[in-house]
């Protein structure tokens, strides 16, 4: 397949974070102050995972949305909370699901605490955050909210499905994708526009915008998973493998594989062999996977900067555009 264009260039990750700079600072304020409980386990687990970092690229969206298409204001810091907490309980949950003990370079609140305080914890921050919601007095909030949740949850069993199956194939896997990352994506940027008093229209831009920017964000992330520098990425290289799961990058090497190949890929895949890293990297390797990989997540962020056509040219929309370039350049 011929690789498509990258999306056209807006601004870089650091001018799109100084414009949302004020935001961001009173949405981590409202984030903080929202962590807090009676309980001391939940403070220290919560704690530990929002001081983690990250790029808290899912509020920032809500954030730039709302900017957009109008003027931000408490009700979407409100709104980017709720999206992070809903982010970050998964983030807890996946974590004992998938047996990790390290995430953006440090332990994982399962490994520091146990599974039942990680679970235990993350039912908190779900449970937070339909408090914030109902805070908001919305009913169009709360049902978007309320389907994104379902679909998030949906998509974790259909990932279980998944595990150690060498049968998924990439309409499967972009299954998994649509509902574990790119709803909540569009989740945030349609309520940034929401709660700007845009109209539909503008607002199932955004939508589209966020569902394609999901898209191209999880392959790159899959692609890293095989591609990346350990400590950069923060997380062990090959976790994708030793938990079963076949990715876009082992799932093209497979089907281009000769027979002999793919049977030992499905075998790997089967055992979850960590050991095996260096045979699956020469098979997507010979396969050309991390080339096709990365042109379908640049499929999906060309996507993305093209459902942002009918929006008004503004700061924000540029840097919409410049996350869509992010997503497939990012090494970490």
């Amino acid at each position: 397949m011929d690789a498509p264009a990258p999306p056209a260039a807006g601004p870089g990750l650091p001018a799109i974070q100084a414009l949302a700079a004020d935001d961001m600072a009173a949405i981590d304020a409202l984030i903080r102050r929202r962590l807090a409980s009676d309980v001391v386990l939940i403070n220290q687990v919560a704690e530990h995972i929002v001081s983690a970092g990250g790029k808290r690229l899912r509020p920032m969206l809500v954030a730039l949305a709302g900017r957009a298409t109008g003027q931000v204001g408490a009700r979407h810091h409100q709104l980017a909370a709720i999206i992070e907490f809903i982010h970050t309980s998964t983030l807890l949950h996946d974590d004992v699901v998938d047996e990790s003990d390290l995430r953006r370079g440090r332990s994982t609140a399962n490994a520091i605490w146990g599974n039942a305080a990680s679970i235990l914890v993350g039912d908190f921050l779900y449970s937070r955050s339909f408090q914030l919601m109902v805070e908001l007095d919305s009913m169009p909030v709360m049902r978007l909210l309320a389907d994104t949740t379902n679909r998030i949850a949906e998509g974790e069993v259909l990932q279980l499905l998944h595990v150690h199956n060498p049968d998924t194939d990439e309409a499967a896997y972009l299954g998994v994708i649509e509902r574990k990352t790119a709803v909540l994506f569009a989740a945030g940027t349609r309520l940034g526009a929401m709660a700007s008093g845009a109209d539909e229209a503008a607002q199932q831009a955004l939508y589209d915008y966020g569902m394609r920017l999901g898209y191209a964000f999880q392959i790159a992330d899959d692609v890293l998973d095989y591609s990346a520098d350990a400590q950069a990425l923060g997380k062990n290289l090959g976790d994708d493998l030793a938990e079963g799961k076949a990715t876009l990058p082992l799932i093209h090497a497979m089907a281009q594989a000769d027979a002999a190949t793919r049977a030992r890929l499905r075998t790997i895949v089967e055992q979850g062999d960590k050991g095996a890293m260096p045979e699956v990297l020469a098979a997507i390797r010979a396969a050309g996977s991390l080339e096709y990989s990365r042109a379908r997540a640049r499929e999906y962020a060309a996507a993305a900067e093209a459902a942002l056509a009918p929006l008004p040219a503004n700061e924000a929309v540029a840097a919409l555009r410049g996350l869509a370039r992010y997503a497939v350049e990012r090494d970490s």
